[in-house]
């Protein structure tokens, strides 16, 4: 219910614009979380951006990332710029409705995309 598009191969130093569009209900009244999950490792919350457009980033990535919404078209991006080869995994969205903001971890969570890869090289 939940696809996510714009991951790929780029150096370092490059940026990507990932975009979450859902499919069968609209984002708007949705809390939107992305998170990543790189080989070996746990599944890391990145960004989450409420339903009023607050948003959250994990300390790796602020000043590099920003998550915006844009409801006409049903879609939440993730901008990355100055992307790191520490950057490279897999990148999720993730949605949920219930009350408070952020949820920085997977649970809770009601959909969830089936990702896309995002390799940085070096």
């Amino acid at each position: 219910q939940l696809v996510e598009s714009g991951g790929g191969l780029v150096q370092r130093g490059g940026s990507l614009r990932l975009s979450c569009t859902a499919s069968g209900f609209t984002l708007n009244s949705y809390h939107i979380g992305w998170f990543r999950q790189a080989p070996g490792k746990e599944r890391e919350g990145v960004s989450c951006i409420s339903n009023e457009g607050m948003t959250y980033y994990t300390d790796s990535v602020k000043g590099r990332f920003t998550t915006s919404r844009d409801n006409a078209k049903n879609t939440v991006y993730l901008q990355m710029n100055s992307l790191e080869p520490e950057d490279t995994a897999i990148y999720y969205c993730a949605a949920y409705s219930s009350s408070g903001f952020p949820h920085r971890q997977p649970s809770g969570y009601e959909y969830w995309g089936l990702g896309t890869q995002v390799t940085v090289s070096s």
